[in-house]
């Protein structure tokens, strides 16, 4: 059988998702949660790896397995042995043709800054923190441009293993609530460092240091470069994986986990 779980994470202290020797990973905690549910070892599928200290409140991953347990107990059970900073959301039998990662056809991150000259301290690893004020009418204006399929190797990381630079992005929003900057991105798919190098950018125009127009300069060299600083890891979630209906996945929906808006 193959069944699919939804997971959420605080990815604080952990060296990403996927699964290395000697540090601790998520990867590496649920499949031991799942083995021990299953009394057998077993290997799960992700929509998406995660770096050091990013977040999910939407990542998707699938088993392959023969041990029969309810949606219920592969749910509970494994958030049983599971650390407190993970938790399995749902889980359920899907058909044979899903693949968790290949399956997707949409993901969404969510990008929160905390914009005040004081610095977070209950929010402290959850929230990126931005002393200088932030104008989001001029952040806008740049995401503008990056909207649409574009080669965005000017906006991945040197060392980015994707075989093409080229992504549609669908939605790039910026937000205020209060104290509060959300950046919204959905697209097909996202290259290695790109919603945090894109973060940087706007954050950036948004300080006044550069002009709107500079975040199209960017992407047209093609050159990474050309880019500002690669925002920090902390306020970034993998918020949301999207499938064809077939599949009846959940939808984790489009609020933020802060602001519910």
């Amino acid at each position: 059988m193959r069944i699919a779980l939804g997971i959420e994470y605080d990815g604080s202290f952990y060296c990403g998702w996927q699964y290395q020797d000697g540090v601790s990973t998520v990867q590496q905690v649920v499949e031991d949660a799942l083995s021990k549910v299953a009394d057998t070892p077993l290997r799960v599928i992700t929509a998406g790896r995660t770096d050091t200290g990013v977040h999910a409140t939407g990542q998707v991953v699938h088993i392959e397995t023969n041990v029969i347990r309810s949606d219920y107990s592969w749910a509970r059970g494994t958030t049983r042995y599971l650390p407190d900073d993970v938790t399995v959301l749902w889980a359920r039998q899907v058909a044979d043709d899903f693949h968790a990662r290949f399956s997707a056809i949409e993901r969404r991150y969510q990008y929160l800054i905390l914009n005040r000259p004081q610095r977070p301290a209950i929010l402290h690893r959850k929230v990126t923190w931005e002393y200088r004020p932030l104008d989001t009418a001029l952040m806008q204006q740049a995401a503008n441009y990056l909207v649409g399929r574009h080669d965005f190797n000017a906006y991945r990381a040197v060392g980015c293993q994707a075989k093409s630079p080229v992504r549609d992005l669908r939605e790039l929003t910026v937000e205020r609530h209060g104290d509060f900057v959300v950046i919204n991105a959905r697209a097909d798919a996202f290259l290695h460092h790109m919603i945090r190098n894109i973060a940087g950018v706007l954050c950036s125009i948004g300080a006044g240091e550069r002009l709107p127009a500079w975040a199209n300069q960017v992407l047209a060299s093609r050159d990474r470069r050309a880019g500002g600083v690669t925002a920090p890891p902390d306020g970034l979630y993998l918020h949301e994986i999207t499938y064809p209906e077939k599949f009846r996945i959940p939808s984790v929906g489009s609020k933020s986990w802060i602001f519910g808006l």
